[in-house]
Order: C-alpha cells, then sequence, then structure tokens
C-alpha cells in the first residue's frame, strides 16, 4: 500500500509541474494577444453603447456628414459598409 501512495505522490508532482508549464507557455501566447482584444473589446463597448442611445448614433453620423467633406465622406463609407459587413459575418459565424 505505501507503494501505491508513493506512486501516487509522485505522479501529483509530476502533472503539477507538467500544469505549471502549461499555463506558463499559455501566458506567454495570450500575451501577443493582449493589444489586440483590447481593441475588439472597446469595439464591442462602443456598439453596445450605441445600442443604447441610437440617437447620439444618429447624431455624430449627421455630424459626420456636415464635417467631412463630400470626398472623404464616401472613403469613410465604404469603410463602415466593410466594417460593418465583417461584424455581421462574424457575429453569424461565432456567435449565432
Amino acid at each position: 500500500m505505501n507503494k501505491k501512495l508513493k506512486a501516487l505522490a509522485d505522479r501529483r508532482e509530476r502533472l503539477l509541474r507538467d500544469s505549471d508549464l502549461q499555463r506558463e507557455q499559455l501566458a506567454g501566447a495570450v500575451n501577443g494577444l493582449r493589444a489586440p482584444l483590447a481593441l475588439v473589446d472597446q469595439g464591442v463597448a462602443l456598439i453596445g453603447f450605441f445600442k443604447k442611445h441610437p440617437v447620439l448614433l444618429a447624431s455624430s453620423s449627421a455630424l459626420m456628414f456636415k464635417v467631412l467633406r463630400p470626398s472623404r465622406l464616401g472613403k469613410w463609407l465604404s469603410r463602415g459598409l466593410f466594417a460593418w459587413q465583417m461584424a455581421r459575418k462574424l457575429h453569424s459565424k461565432f456567435l449565432a
């Protein structure tokens, strides 16, 4: 019985060492994703804000039409359309 307990204790220590090593490797891999994920998080928070305050979205859009010249406006509208389409595709693929 003593040999079994010793074997279990050795296995437990080996598994704990392995899990510590894996935890460190995972933390190293995730560090490279912190900045992009923070940007995505800000974007999601902004979308949530505008969902709660649609009047602000409409007024800021009207202000953008007024401030930007028509040549710049087309460029920004195409970027916005692209971002909207990508968000819809990502939403339908991962969240639906």
